[in-house]
């Protein structure tokens, strides 16, 4: 009788357990509440922006792309039938893939080792480098749209350029109908016009390093080329691999400034890029918001996984093999 009268009062006594934790958890969500109110009220335009006009279309493309939607009210599933059809049907879809590897992976050391040296140079003290420095980075401010006429004159057949080349028995390599490769080089040339925009970034990693290292630097006798490659070029490394990353990111998207140049194709399609091949399928051939769909998740899965080789080398640069 007694052991029973115990395990009764025991049950009893441990039947609020579960609500009192429910109480504790309620308490300290109010509090995180309160300490972080401020916090989250200053992130949440952000966050309402990214879920509205990032995360809801990503989930609304990844459905498209399996459908054959042209922006009607009716959807026709194709499951896997556009990028069946993009990989085995489609002649130009490996002629702008090959157009913007070359561009990529061309582009992106030029423009890297270009506003590294430019940064290194505006970086000495000297009088009046902050004006440089502004007018260094003036054209980045100019909108793409902009800057795509602006180019597309320059480079017309009656333009500065081609009247310039002229004198010289040349012509206009922006509007090469043979070459792509040589078509696509002069685009390195307008990529040069905005190196300012990195030139920024890399003058905050050189402001970043230590002065005493460079002091110490000078003491053991290095010259200023010595303390170029072995003090500010390591330390300067992670910055390095963030601009190779965003570079190659924003490369392989690459559409403002040729949009508005020929509809981005030049002549047989020698300036044709993925970014303005979506473009054009969904907005300016036929409404192809279902293939057009198709091909932003095909670049998203070749992004993400030359994302993470890289960060994979970086990994074995950093750590070695055996990690």
């Amino acid at each position: 009788m007694y052991s029973t009268v115990s395990s009764n009062e025991e049950t009893k006594s441990s039947s609020p357990a579960p609500r009192a934790g429910k109480e504790d958890k309620l308490l300290r969500l109010k509090k995180f509440w309160k300490r972080n109110r401020e916090g989250w009220m200053f992130v949440l335009p952000l966050v309402i922006g990214l879920g509205v006009f990032t995360l809801y279309p990503m989930i609304q493309s990844l459905i498209w792309s399996f459908f054959n939607y042209t922006g009607g009210i009716y959807y026709y599933p194709v499951g896997f039938g556009n990028y069946i059809h993009i990989f085995t049907k489609d002649p130009e879809f490996w002629k702008v893939v090959g157009n913007t590897c070359f561009y990529a992976f061309c582009s992106v050391p030029i423009v890297l080792v270009s506003s590294y040296l430019l940064a290194a140079l505006v970086n000495l003290p000297l009088k009046g480098v902050g004006g440089f420095r502004v007018v260094y980075y003036l054209p980045v401010v100019i909108p793409g749209v902009v800057s795509g006429i602006l180019w597309k004159d320059l480079f017309d057949y009656n333009g500065l350029f081609n009247n310039i080349l002229g004198l010289f028995g040349q012509h206009s390599l922006f509007f090469d109908e043979e070459s792509s490769v040589k078509a696509i080089s002069s685009i390195f040339l307008m990529n040069l016009w905005s190196i300012g925009g990195g030139m920024i970034l890399w003058l905050s990693a050189f402001k970043a390093i230590p002065a005493q290292l460079y002091e110490a630097a000078k003491i053991d006798g290095a010259g200023v080329v010595q303390r170029f490659f072995h003090v500010t070029i390591p330390m300067s490394m992670p910055m390095i691999f963030f601009n190779v990353i965003t570079m190659l990111i924003g490369t392989f998207q690459y559409n403002g400034t040729l949009t508005f140049a020929l509809e981005g194709r030049g002549y047989e399609n020698a300036l044709y890029m993925y970014a303005v091949f979506i473009y054009n399928e969904v907005f300016a051939v036929g409404s192809k918001y279902g293939y057009g769909s198709a091909l932003s998740w095909i670049l998203v899965v070749f992004l993400g996984c030359l994302t993470a080789v890289l960060f994979r080398i970086r990994k074995k640069l950093y750590m070695g093999d055996d990690n």
